[in-house]
């Protein structure tokens, strides 16, 4: 291991702890306590692991962090035993339905035994989310979440909590609601939420404008929106928009 000092804004002097290839790095501020939390990145892209560090020291002084390019050079990281700790993978642009990283995933969560794992991803899907707790994970981040959101989740996994976004609360309430008005319309293409979303998107509003229109999530809508296409068979919203056309016409 080799040792560097670097200034990070709004926090005293760190100390930074690198192997040679610098895949591995770990950050930590002098005045940050021995039984502090670490919290341990994987992330096999560099610039995202640099912009990592960087993000988070902005925001928590009272951690450690420590990044990894694979699970297996995290396996193979030397560690103190009694230390708390909270596993990040991030699969990026990947989704957790994807066999590897659900393989990937199960495995992480296998090898950490106790510690907890939080998967970050760009996905906002509700499936994707329930997917990663139904594999074991404790906790998933979207990309649209901020970075003391992220340190929150951090802090709750560790306490033996599970954390989702809002997003998700709101996605399986309206889930719950599309259940029970397509059981109130048998037969009907759409439920009423469905048909209401589907008539913004005849007209060209965009997701936001729908979500605040109709008092839904954003997230909520994009599900919604899948749904559509899926039942007019339409590869992209564009299309969805010129079938519903057809349809208000009678064509």
């Amino acid at each position: 291991m080799t040792y560097s000092k670097v200034g990070f804004p709004r926090h005293d002097t760190a100390e930074i702890v690198s192997n040679k290839n610098g895949a591995f790095h770990q950050i930590k501020d002098r005045n940050v306590p021995g039984d502090a939390l670490t919290a341990e990145l994987i992330e096999p892209r560099t610039f995202e692991r640099e912009c990592f560090e960087c993000s988070v020291r902005s925001f928590a002084s009272d951690m450690i962090f420590e990044t990894f390019e694979s699970v297996d050079e995290w396996k193979s990281a030397e560690r103190s035993d009694g230390t708390s700790r909270v596993v990040l993978f991030n699969i990026g642009g990947q989704r957790i339905g994807d066999a590897s990283v659900r393989a990937d995933l199960t495995n992480l969560v296998r090898l950490a035994g106790k510690t907890p794992v939080i998967v970050l991803a760009i996905s906002e899907i509700l499936e994707d989310m329930l997917d990663a707790v139904e594999y074991g994970a404790k906790g998933y981040i979207p990309a649209s979440v901020g970075v003391a959101v992220m340190l929150d989740a951090t802090r709750l996994a560790a306490s033996g909590g599970v954390f989702l976004p809002a997003m998700a609360v709101c996605a399986m309430r309206e889930q719950l609601r599309a259940a029970a008005d397509d059981h109130a319309n048998e037969g009907a293409m759409f439920t009423k939420r469905q048909a209401s979303v589907a008539d913004a998107l005849r007209r060209g509003k965009a997701n936001k404008v729908i979500a605040y229109e109709l008092g839904m999530c954003e997230s909520t809508v994009k599900v919604h929106i899948r749904t559509i296409m899926k039942r007019l068979k339409a590869s992209n919203r564009t299309e969805a928009a010129y079938k519903l056309h057809e349809m208000q016409n009678g064509q």
